[in-house]
């Protein structure tokens, strides 16, 4: 199966316009999932299950979405009117009974609101999961006039599962959308991530860290479309990979007519922790309108010899000395997290994924 296309085909020996996937098992029959944990902190957010049918821009292909439509088992319609920046969080927490997820979410902030949605996909850490399981979601989110809205994504799930996942914003006039994506899990791991910036001033930020070992794979295509005048995104991801972990980077900034004065920056940076890790990249910059400005850069490389001979001459082993350098890559990102619980099991993730 082919997942994931690139919005601008290139020479196939690059080896990055999709990705083929054999070993995805969907079960004809799908249980509900009820291992869900909703912790609601804003009065002003109203809770729904009527959730209308996806047609997505790009996706990550039509079988996913598909499935999504057709066997979907947890369907969430969230309002958001409240005007103080309020933490809403949903947890999904796999163990042997809940081992599909296929989850439709969408999400409204409505005009001049102001909110953040966390949604965090674990595993029980009481059993392990005997089987392979596999996570199939679609979150879209439609911010209104002079909204903001901040959303945060945490994938903590192991290498015996499946994860994709595909994301589509709407972004009005002075709209503000920040996104904030830990992902870690998964023996495939695939995003789709698509922003139309379509009003003015409107403005989205995007910062994902990954961290892969063994020999998973994270197939990232992140697509922003600006229509408005004077409209800004930018894309920050920190990556790292040990051992056979592979990684495709695909960032696409499209600037449409009636985008004048518009900015578009992206950065993707990789470590390699290993010689056997691999890193593609492929940064688009495409333009329709005049007056704008992007940037793009990407780049991958072992940790300098002499960074780790500085730290380790302070008293650290090679292991610690790597686990230092990771953190503080991933450290301006994490900022952006302000629950601290939070914060301290994604590291305490970052330092087993090292051991």
């Amino acid at each position: 199966m082919e997942l994931n296309e690139t919005t601008v085909r290139t020479s196939k020996n690059f080896n990055i316009n999709n990705i083929e996937i054999d070993d995805i098992e969907v079960p004809e029959i799908i249980d509900n999932f009820y291992n869900i944990d909703i912790i609601k902190e804003s009065e002003d957010m109203e809770i729904g299950y009527d959730v209308q049918k996806v047609n997505l821009k790009f996706g990550l292909g039509n079988y996913l979405t598909d499935l999504v439509n057709k066997k979907s088992n947890c369907k969430f319609k969230l309002e958001i009117n409240d005007k103080k920046n309020t933490v809403n969080k949903m947890n999904f927490n796999f163990d042997n009974e809940n081992r599909v997820l296929f989850e439709n979410i969408e999400i409204t902030a409505n005009r001049g609101s102001n909110s953040t949605i966390v949604i965090e996909y674990s595993v029980d850490g009481k059993e392990k999961i005997s089987e392979k399981y596999i996570h199939n979601g679609i979150i879209r989110v439609a911010a209104r006039e002079d909204s903001n809205i901040n959303v945060i994504i945490v994938n903590l799930m192991d290498e015996n599962s499946n994860n994709f996942m595909a994301i589509e914003n709407l972004i009005e006039a002075n709209a503000k959308v920040n996104y904030t994506i830990i992902d870690f899990g998964g023996k495939n791991s695939v995003t789709n991530y698509y922003s139309n910036l379509l009003g003015k001033n409107s403005y989205n930020n995007l910062k994902t860290i990954y961290l892969g070992k063994k020999d998973q794979l994270f197939d990232l295509n992140y697509i922003g479309e600006l229509r408005g005048e004077k409209s800004n995104i930018d894309i920050d991801v920190q990556g790292a990979l040990k051992d056979t972990s592979r990684k495709h980077f695909k960032g696409t900034i499209d600037f449409k007519k009636g985008a004048k004065k518009s900015i578009g920056n992206e950065n993707e940076s990789c470590m390699l922790l290993s010689d056997s890790a691999k890193s593609l990249a492929l940064p688009i910059l495409l333009c329709s309108e005049e007056d704008v400005k992007g940037n793009h850069s990407c780049s991958a490389g072992k940790i300098g010899e002499k960074e780790l001979f500085y730290i380790m001459s302070r008293g650290f082993e090679l292991k610690d000395a790597l686990k230092l350098m990771v953190r503080a890559r991933f450290n301006k990102i994490l900022r952006c997290i302000n629950d601290e619980q939070l914060k301290k099991q994604i590291l305490n993730e970052i330092d087993e994924r090292l051991d």
